[in-house]
């Protein structure tokens, strides 16, 4: 079992739900630990978030699961995480609290090269930005 920092698409209700994905691939569901954020910059990509890690930025919110380690796979697919390949999202790992106690995640911020130029989204939250804009 691994857990995971979601903050953008992945999130429940959002196009890339992660319950979702698991149960189009007949994977376990992924058990929501909490809610929990991370310091950084979201910008605003059209269709989706990008989250640039930064101790002097906002709470990034965010939804903590524990997720199968084949569900892995899948989100570094639907997040273009591959080896060796170069791409806009990477897969980290970030200390987030969920319930005051701390969890280590797999996440996907991206490269803070790719976000010149976008909006930036002060408040932090994906879903709230997505449904206000």
């Amino acid at each position: 079992m691994e857990t995971v920092f979601v903050y953008g698409t992945l999130r429940a209700g959002e196009v890339n739900d992660i319950s979702e994905a698991a149960a189009r691939r007949g994977l376990a569901a992924p058990n929501l630990l909490g809610t929990a954020t991370v310091r950084g910059h979201l910008f605003d990509f059209g269709s989706y978030p990008g989250l640039v890690v930064d101790e002097a930025g906002v709470d990034v919110k965010g939804d903590v699961y524990e997720i199968d380690d084949e569900l892995v796979a899948v989100l570094d697919e639907i997040e273009a995480v591959y080896p060796n390949v170069g791409g806009v999202f990477l897969a980290h790992e970030v200390m987030v609290k969920v319930d005051g106690n701390a969890v280590n995640c797999r996440f996907y911020p991206v490269t803070p090269g790719a976000v010149k130029g976008l909006h930036e989204i002060r408040s932090g939250d994906w879903v709230e930005h997505r449904r206000t804009r």
